[in-house]
């Protein structure tokens, strides 16, 4: 099984895709996409459509998990982050992808083994459960993070 796990932002989305066999995790690719904040906001949302069905028809995931959207304290973030998210699950759709979604706590628990860990934390981790792997940035490591959190999930269902 491939997986594709989405951090959504609009200023920077990260990807992470993983190979699931048996047991074994295995980093495939990640990257980022960020966007500039000049730029209009449908613009902005076409690119992100744009590298995201890129990512899909290059690297042909079979499955997608991406992070729940979170409430920032400021209403015009939150929506920034729903537009992203909303452009990356229809990405997700229109690749034939069934999607599943985690929530921040959720996803670090299954890394860390606590939902309150550090990005630090998780980034940690990360270098242990794939060795080996050049994680680009922060985002694509939460989104590396939500795949192995969906590899593990998905194995009890």
């Amino acid at each position: 099984m491939i997986i594709l796990g989405l951090d959504p932002s609009l200023s920077c989305t990260g990807w992470g895709i993983i190979r699931v066999d048996g047991s074994r995790l295995i980093h495939i690719a990640n990257g980022q996409v960020k966007t500039d904040a000049k730029t209009p906001l449908p613009d902005r949302l076409a690119y992100l459509d744009t590298v995201l069905t890129a990512v899909i028809v290059d690297h042909a995931p079979t499955a997608a998990a991406v992070e729940e959207v979170f409430v920032n304290d400021n209403p015009q973030s939150t929506l920034k982050l729903a537009h992203a998210r909303g452009v990356s699950l229809l990405a997700c759709a229109r690749g034939g992808l069934t999607v599943a979604e985690y929530a921040p706590r959720l996803v670090k628990k299954a890394i860390v083994g606590t939902g309150s860990a550090a990005k630090e934390q998780v980034q940690a981790m990360l270098r242990i459960l794939l060795p080996g792997a050049k994680v680009v940035g922060a985002d694509a490591a939460d989104a590396l993070a939500v795949a192995i959190c969906h590899a593990n999930h998905r194995r009890r269902a």
